[in-house]
């Protein structure tokens, strides 16, 4: 983007925030995603600097510390690393947030209540917070948002709260809130990953999509076929089992499921590094090769070793661009073909219902990207989600058809396309053409794709967000509360980008597209 359209970018953005800044910071809701319900009030707290925790009333036992140790990243992080130096107050101090979970339960599943209620009262002795929740996993969304009321006063030196007293009820609109990252196009280290999993919790995205493995490289260990990664980029880009693990217990206790994928039949060349059976031919190495059981074999492997370590209820297959001209190409394919009676519409077709039934046996739903069921979507698995991303038409089909499906249209929700504006991401609807309320049922949430061409360690955050806070708001927040027009939420966002910058997290300016930089000097809301 040249110099002028910067400049366009920025006054527009100024615009915008002349036209609604003040009606927004009037009404004192800078909160990100918006909540189900907020009331507040108009007087100022301030938050004591050792302020505690407590469980009074909670059947929740915390014994894996899920709540203790998220409470103190909130502490840290509405610190902002500032000295906290003021001297308390003798009154108005908030001095403990106390957080009562209904159920005993931290194992995290799909579809988990991830509900809570907040309330920060302005009497009281002492004066305290309350989060309440059904599961743990609601409560960590509580103090997520309660973490968003706070923050640094220059004159007090001391953490406030302002507009008390806060009631908040919340609840998601979708339980599948995705984020996808591509560790096999460029390798993204391990905490690189975590960095991206803690910003998700931010603005409440729950599902990491790890597109581990694809045609470039198979980074990850797997212990039933160890020279799979012989495919990797080399010896040190590479995630052992151990790391695999560490980054699921991560995300889990953060609240965020992991879904692993591994996309076949094409997007897999690099299997054949360490297995060159696996290819057609030496010549001809994608897709794998259909005619071999040892294939099968490999996938029962990768899924049987992955069912150890990704708890997650679904196993995401890939099955998307799938040429199959290799298979026409080499004789013993050919032959293979013959034989059974197939042309390669039936053989793609057999790979991906045969992989389907493998991911079963290992207890997982299967997702699928949406070229299995624009071929062939009668005779998918009925627990098949479907993921859309070629184009905005398909998700009323698959609805239709009774399959559950996962939204991620390429022109809205690919954060390499780096011309698709945060406000394209704020306004695409999941639901679009779906009226029946069954159908709408069915798709179980959205997904924003990072696909790692053209990214890597060095700008994978910049690329995300804020574009995806964007999105993480369309699927959380309910409809009613949802914006028809993106200047009313313009300046909400561009807070809480800052308030990401803040966090550590380079989150690029809204003036612009994808990954841009700020266009002049000024203050950060005003990139």
């Amino acid at each position: 983007m040249n110099h002028s359209a910067k400049m366009a970018q920025a006054l527009r953005l100024l615009l915008a925030f002349l036209a609604i800044g003040s009606c927004i910071a009037s009404d004192n809701i800078d909160l990100w995603p918006m909540p189900k319900t907020v009331s507040h009030g108009t007087q100022k707290l301030y938050i004591k600097k050792d302020i505690t925790m407590s469980m009074v009333g909670s059947t929740y036992s915390d014994e894996k510390s899920i709540l203790k140790d998220a409470f103190q990243r909130m502490v840290d992080l509405i610190t902002l690393n500032h000295v906290i130096d003021g001297i308390n107050p003798t009154s108005m101090v908030l001095t403990c947030v106390n957080v009562v979970v209904h159920t005993p339960d931290d194992e995290l599943n799909f579809g988990a209540d991830e509900s809570y209620n907040l309330t920060v009262p302005t009497t009281g002795d002492p004066l305290y917070a309350q989060i309440e929740a059904q599961t743990v996993f609601g409560a960590l969304h509580g103090l997520q948002t309660f973490g968003q009321l706070c923050y640094f006063d220059f004159t007090s030196r001391l953490i406030e709260l302002n507009s008390a007293p806060w009631i908040i009820t919340d609840t998601p609109r979708f339980p599948y809130r995705g984020l996808l990252i591509d560790t096999a196009r460029h390798y993204l280290p391990v905490k690189i990953i975590k960095g991206v999993i803690d910003a998700m919790t931010y603005s409440k995205l729950n599902v990491l999509h790890w597109h581990i493995v694809d045609e470039q490289s198979f980074p990850i260990e797997i212990p039933s076929y160890p020279k799979l990664w012989n495919g990797s980029y080399s010896y040190s880009e590479r995630y052992t089992m151990s790391d695999a693990i560490d980054i699921v217990r991560y995300a889990e206790r953060r609240g965020v499921n992991v879904l692993a994928e591994i996309d076949v039949p094409g997007h897999a060349r690099s299997w054949g590094v360490g297995y060159p059976s696996l290819w057609p031919s030496d010549s001809c190495r994608e897709p794998l090769d259909v005619s071999k059981n040892f294939t099968f074999e490999v996938i029962d492997g990768i899924l049987s070793d992955f069912s150890k370590v990704f708890k997650f209820k679904f196993a995401h297959l890939g099955g998307d661009e799938v040429s199959t001209s290799c298979w026409t190409t080499t004789p013993h394919i050919e032959g293979w073909l013959n034989n059974n009676h197939m042309n390669v519409s039936d053989a793609y077709r057999d790979f991906v219902l045969r992989s389907q039934k493998i991911a079963i046996s290992h207890g997982y739903d299967i997702i699928n990207w949406e070229e299995t069921f624009n071929n062939f979507g009668d005779k998918l698995d009925h627990k098949t989600v479907v993921h859309n991303w070629l184009g905005e038409d398909v998700a009323p089909k698959v609805v239709a058809a009774g399959l559950r499906c996962i939204v991620s249209n390429q022109d809205k929700w690919y954060l390499d396309h780096l011309d698709a504006s945060w406000e394209g991401f704020y306004m695409n609807e999941p639901l679009k053409g779906i009226n029946d309320t069954k159908q709408q049922q069915l798709v179980i949430g959205g997904e924003v794709c990072m696909w790692g061409e053209e990214i890597d360690a060095s700008d994978i955050e910049q690329t995300i967000w804020p574009r995806a806070a964007a999105a993480a708001e369309r699927l959380w927040t309910p409809t009613e509360k949802l914006a028809n027009d993106t200047r009313l939420v313009t300046s909400r966002l561009a807070r809480f980008r800052c308030l990401l910058n803040q966090r550590g997290v380079a989150a690029a300016p809204l003036a612009g597209y994808g990954r841009a930089s700020p266009a002049e000097p000024g203050p950060c809301v005003r990139q």
